[in-house]
């Protein structure tokens, strides 16, 4: 398929799928997202978009996009990634943005309206199942999705189909065996029983970064590469509560199994934050993966 062509194709499918959720029907998303829904969970994942911007950056320049080219977002919430494709592909290329939660979609769409974003158009659907034409991107991109789903590579295959012949797949994911909170608190020995009953309960699996690239082979891409980052965030950075509002984003969830009750939890949540407001304590909460291969050429 000429390059033209795959560029006409992906525009298309954007603009006709724009509205539509064929894909999403009667999802439930605290059964396949492991932090579920809620104003707190987009308003984190707003902040995300610039606390993980350099690693994000750093992964793009892993990968051969130019101008002209076309690339998509999978689950990019109410912002993910757009503006930095965005500003890859142009001028002449084409982003989309896609996300199962209509509300992320309605962000989404909003914000790139507001930065005059004329080239890029958000969707609703199921990353594993897109409905997009496939073989039409050069970049097929997902962050932190990986890491909340179950059955990951079912996501990645659908990655690789929408990928065009000798395209690239990219994904960062978090890593989260390895932390480092000094000098320790008893808090933290609860987190770490909470933390897994909650992100876990669908099959989502917390230390995919690792995984990476042994997924990435496995769905049949080349050229693969993996990178690890630990960042230390100091006082006052919003990353720096990371374990908190993730507890925060999964408390309905933890409640509806019986982990901990309300008063429990407002007590975790105050001792915690109270704790990382200490700028004498060490705050590395995970290891960042960055990954990326090639779809194999046609032939």
């Amino acid at each position: 398929m000429a390059q033209d062509t795959m560029d006409a194709e992906a525009g298309k499918a954007a603009a006709t799928m724009t509205g539509r959720s064929p894909a999403v029907t009667g999802i439930d998303p605290n059964s396949v997202y492991s932090l579920g829904a809620s104003a707190g969970e987009s308003e984190r994942l707003k902040r995300q978009a610039d606390e993980l911007a350099g690693e994000s950056e750093a992964l793009l320049d892993r990968v051969q996009l130019q101008p002209g080219d076309s690339a998509i977002d999978l689950g990019c919430g109410p912002r993910g990634i757009i503006e930095l494709l965005h500003a890859r592909v142009s001028p002449g290329g084409r982003v989309v943005g896609l996300d199962s939660d209509p509300l992320h979609v309605a962000m989404a769409s909003e914000l790139a309206a507001s930065l005059g974003l004329d080239d890029v158009d958000i969707i609703q659907a199921d990353a594993r199942c897109t409905e997009l034409p496939a073989g039409v991107f050069d970049l097929v991109h997902a962050r932190t999705l990986l890491v909340t789903v179950p059955n990951p590579a079912d996501v990645l295959a659908e990655m690789v189909r929408l990928a065009r012949p000798g395209g690239w797949i990219a994904s960062l994911e978090p890593d989260a065996e390895h932390s480092i909170y000094y000098p320790r608190h008893e808090v933290l020995d609860r987190l770490r029983e909470l933390f897994p009953i909650g992100f876990s309960r669908n099959g989502a699996d917390p230390l995919i970064g690792r995984r990476l690239g042994e997924l990435y082979r496995q769905a049949g891409l080349e050229d693969v590469g993996l990178e690890a980052r630990a960042a230390v965030y100091p006082p006052r950075h919003s990353r720096r509560t990371i374990a908190a509002d993730l507890i925060r984003a999964m408390r309905p969830q933890l409640l509806a199994l019986g982990a901990a009750d309300e008063a429990e939890l407002d007590s975790l949540d105050t001792t915690l934050r109270e704790y990382l407001d200490n700028p004498d304590v060490v705050v590395m909460p995970n290891l960042i993966f960055l990954a990326w291969g090639r779809k194999p050429s046609a032939g």
